[in-house]
């Protein structure tokens, strides 16, 4: 995580002493990546952060705000202050005016080098700009229609594009069959590594994961070929017309880094690139089984996985269909956040931090399988003002990261 900032200083004051009591200070936001720019380059893009070093420099911080407007490189205005030179007052007018004029900002106490949660929050703010960033370099690959019943999951390009900056690729479930077609049913290769290192294979056979094998290697060259960094697939196509599924190309190529979705499901796959930008971990995307508000449990279930977010995996058939390759994977219990995109202009969210408590493996559920626990409050929110059917979870608690990456983009587009 690296950012930039520009220090802002009245001419009334004695440089050489101001540069000695605030000497920790830039040392500290350097620690955290800070790089420091002078106001020769105030107005170059990718600059966020104004370090209010004096009073008297309301007007000059104002006047460079509303030239960035100008520029189309609007975005909240970021404030650190420390407690003198009336450097907390000068913050303070400066944001006052911004919201006047309908912006959004806010202030950074910085009161010294060991002030870890301020640098924290600068720190927390970075990382969401420079993740925010990088969706607009995305490019996602809508791999055929979403599927019929996600009547709420299928947001527009342009809907997409719009709010994120993230540039939608549509192409023909057809042509990922004319790449699985040039060899369906591969024998060997690295890729079958998955299928001796199972833990079980009921249901299984080595010819059905050949070709699962071959849709992930037509889906990887259709990555290649149309530069994607995500894809979500209408992958239900594949079992009716094609008798094999992409569970498992799904989850190499999650392993790969490439977000990858089921089923159409355009929220969810932007959900996954994102966190990817935010926290370089994967997620998973999968189904709401079961819920109780009472004791806030939630249940979890889909029939692909990256192996690389469980501690052993098994390999089976598809839930809805019998046929073709599910994957039946083990999470280790520990801290977890569920999160979900929505809304039909991806304005609203939900989320929960809680605990993966269990593994579960229910017949009538599919292969993959896990239980948490979340705010009891949070589960009947997930009741009363559902945004669609699959969540995205992640390792640890970021909802927090993850709202201040949300308020950003809506601050920024």
């Amino acid at each position: 995580m690296n950012f930039r900032y520009i220090p802002v200083a009245s001419k009334l004051h004695d440089k050489r002493s101001l540069s000695t009591l605030l000497a920790g200070h830039e040392k500290a936001l350097a620690g955290i990546g800070g790089t420091r720019l002078d106001g020769a380059v105030a107005d170059r893009a990718g600059v966020a952060f104004y370090f209010v070093q004096t009073g008297g420099v309301e007007n000059d911080v104002v006047r460079r705000s509303r030239s960035r407007a100008q520029q189309g490189k609007a975005g909240p205005l970021l404030l650190i202050a420390h407690p003198a030179h009336n450097s907390l007052p000068a913050a303070l007018e400066i944001l006052a005016q911004a919201r006047q004029e309908g912006g959004t900002g806010r202030i950074y106490l910085l009161k010294g080098i060991e002030d870890a949660s301020t640098l924290a929050a600068i720190a927390q703010t970075a990382t969401c700009l420079e993740a925010n960033g990088k969706l607009g370099e995305d490019r996602l690959g809508m791999i055929g229609p979403s599927s019929d019943w996600l009547v709420a999951s299928s947001q527009r390009p342009d809907v997409v594009f719009n709010r994120f900056g993230i540039r939608t690729i549509p192409l023909e479930i057809d042509e990922l069959r004319r790449l699985a077609a040039r060899d369906p049913a591969p024998d060997a290769g690295p890729d079958f590594e998955a299928w001796e290192r199972a833990a079980s294979r009921e249901g299984a056979t080595r010819a059905a994961f050949a070709r699962a094998v071959g849709v992930y290697r037509a889906l990887k060259e259709l990555v290649r070929i149309h530069r994607l960094s995500a894809v979500t697939v209408r992958c239900f196509d594949l079992v009716a017309h094609d008798g094999t599924t992409g569970c498992f190309a799904l989850s190499r190529l999650a392993d790969e880094g490439i977000a990858a979705g089921c089923e159409g499901d355009v929220p969810s796959v932007v959900m996954l690139r994102w966190l990817r930008q935010l926290t370089d971990r994967q997620g998973w995307m999968a189904n709401p089984t079961d819920v109780d508000v009472r004791t806030g449990m939630l249940r979890l279930a889909h029939c692909t996985v990256p192996l690389g977010l469980v501690r052993k995996h098994g390999l089976t058939t598809h839930f809805e269909s019998g046929i073709g390759i599910g994957i039946d994977g083990s999470f280790s219990p520990g801290p977890a956040t569920v999160l979900r995109l929505g809304g039909a202009n991806l304005e609203r969210w939900w989320g929960a931090e809680g605990t993966l408590v269990a593994d579960r493996h229910e017949p009538q559920a599919c292969r993959t399988q896990v239980e948490l626990r979340i705010p009891p409050a949070a589960a009947a929110e997930l009741l009363e003002a559902p945004l669609g059917n699959h969540l995205v979870l992640v390792s640890g608690h970021v909802k927090g990261l993850f709202r201040e990456a949300f308020e950003l983009v809506a601050a920024t587009r």
